[in-house]
């Protein structure tokens, strides 16, 4: 049972000052220890994979993106340059990018490394290209990849002409086989947004506060994964390691930042724009400590599993199945136990909560531990899905994860649930017809339609004003 204050004003407020005092400086140790992690990924993460180039006098650019089959960016695809007597090698970034700079004007050959492709993953045309390239501008070279073996090519070298792009259909024709296959990622896709999404709603359902730094959460998931990788070898302790230091995290944010500014009754529109300036401040860390390359977590090329004619990694599996498991679990805790209720009435009402008895700082405490550790471990299975991520893997996403709450019902741990499913089968069934840039736009599409019908969300509750 929650203790209500049976204790006099004056004593309860004498016992407060302690606790505060006490837990302050372990808020900030545990800050401090947390940006040591960071620093530590500099000797241990992988060396930034340079994707910009910049056409000057001196310099021209070939470039291009490589994305899957299915539209997701293809990470970590080795390419090769040659000609005019020089040899450069790079690799794909987080968003499938890739770059080389030259300085002479000339034909040169882009080609992919083979082994290289994701599981699963084949050249709808050629695996080399010849490019026209002259300095202070830019030439591209497209590699279309395909998941259906039968649309495989076989690989001659095709030439692309000076300012001139190879070029593909935005998007296969329909087919069962591929329907299915995307069918399954988007429920994969919508899992992991869910993972995410439940932290945002409870975060927002008993503070009020749309945290924008929420998306870096999750990419300190997948960073501090990949840091612990590379300390202790197995994955499966780095993983957990890096979901546990993501809930400290958000247990220290809360007691070191959010406690105190609620104290100071900062406004909601106030703990958003610091949450706004703790998301660039942790993005600026992120790229001065692991730069602005892909981050593998697992370097090895993952396994797959075939279903029913589907397709995906071992990780992908094990990842839906994990999510699908902590969301039920939390699902549950939130209907039958007792932090459960109470976390529910404080949404519901904070003042009457706490005037029954209930602690609401401590459940506060609590709901922003679990939120920063689905979040965590939300960026840990991001980053073996797709094989890598980078510094905005998160901010990336941060848009889907709001519409997933918003479309399910603000506050509504369910409703978060719900659309997260929408907004991920929304996001990869329509890449059968849309090309994967487009992908995105659908779901926030489906998100303005159903609002405009029901503007609480799917689950949420009419509220009355005045």
């Amino acid at each position: 049972m929650w203790h209500p204050g049976e204790n006099s004003g004056g004593t309860v407020t004498r016992t407060t000052a302690i606790t505060v005092s006490t837990k302050r400086p372990l808020g900030v140790a545990l800050l401090l220890t947390l940006l040591l992690a960071l620093f530590l990924g500099v000797f241990t993460a992988s060396p930034a994979h340079a994707v910009e180039c910049v056409p000057d006098a001196a310099t021209g650019c070939v470039q291009g993106v490589i994305k899957t089959g299915a539209g997701d960016p293809a990470a970590g695809i080795k390419l090769t340059l040659k000609g005019d007597g020089e040899s450069q090698s790079v690799e794909t970034d987080a968003e499938g990018r890739w770059a080389f700079a030259i300085t002479a004007a000339g034909t040169y050959s882009v080609s992919v490394e083979k082994s290289s492709l994701p599981e699963g993953q084949f050249f709808k045309s050629a695996d080399t290209r010849e490019v026209e390239a002259q300095l202070n501008s830019q030439a591209s070279a497209l590699f279309p990849l395909t998941d259906n073996e039968a649309e495989a090519s076989g690989g001659e070298t095709s030439t692309t002409g000076k300012g001139e792009a190879a070029s593909s259909s935005s998007a296969d024709s329909f087919s069962w086989p591929r329907f299915w296959q995307q069918f399954v990622s988007g429920i994969r896709m919508g899992l992991l947004i869910s993972l995410a999404s439940l932290g945002l709603s409870l975060i927002f359902g008993t503070t009020g506060l749309s945290n924008f730094a929420h998306g870096e959460m999750v990419t300190l998931g997948g960073l501090l994964a990949a840091l612990f990788m590379g300390l202790t070898g197995n994955l499966w302790i780095a993983g957990l390691l890096a979901v546990v230091a993501s809930a400290a995290f958000g247990w220290a944010q809360d007691k070191v930042l959010w406690k105190p500014l609620r104290k100071r009754r900062l406004s909601l529109m106030q703990l958003m724009i610091v949450s706004i300036g703790l998301s660039i401040t942790m993005q600026y860390l992120f790229q001065f400590f692991w730069g602005s390359g892909v981050i593998r977590i697992d370097k090895s090329t993952p396994a797959t599993w075939t279903f029913f004619g589907v397709t995906l990694t071992v990780q992908s599996y094990i990842a839906m199945g994990i999510s699908l498991l902590a969301i039920i679990g939390v699902g549950l805790g939130l209907m039958y136990t007792r932090f459960g209720r109470a976390t529910r009435a404080i949404s519901d009402n904070p003042a009457l909560a706490r005037a029954s008895g209930i602690d609401v700082d401590r459940v506060i405490n609590i709901v922003w531990i679990i939120g920063a550790g689905l979040a965590g471990l939300a960026g840990v299975f991001l980053g073996l899905v797709f094989n890598g991520l980078n510094w905005f893997t998160g901010g990336q996403l941060l848009l889907m994860f709001f519409a997933a709450v918003t479309l399910g019902g603000l506050g509504t741990a369910f409703g978060a649930f719900i659309g997260s499913m929408l907004i991920g089968m929304m996001v990869e069934l329509t890449n059968i017809w849309l090309p994967g840039d487009l992908k995105y736009a659908t779901a926030l599409l489906l998100l303005i339609l159903i609002l405009l019908v029901r503007p609480q969300g799917i689950f949420g509750r009419k509220e009355r004003i005045g």
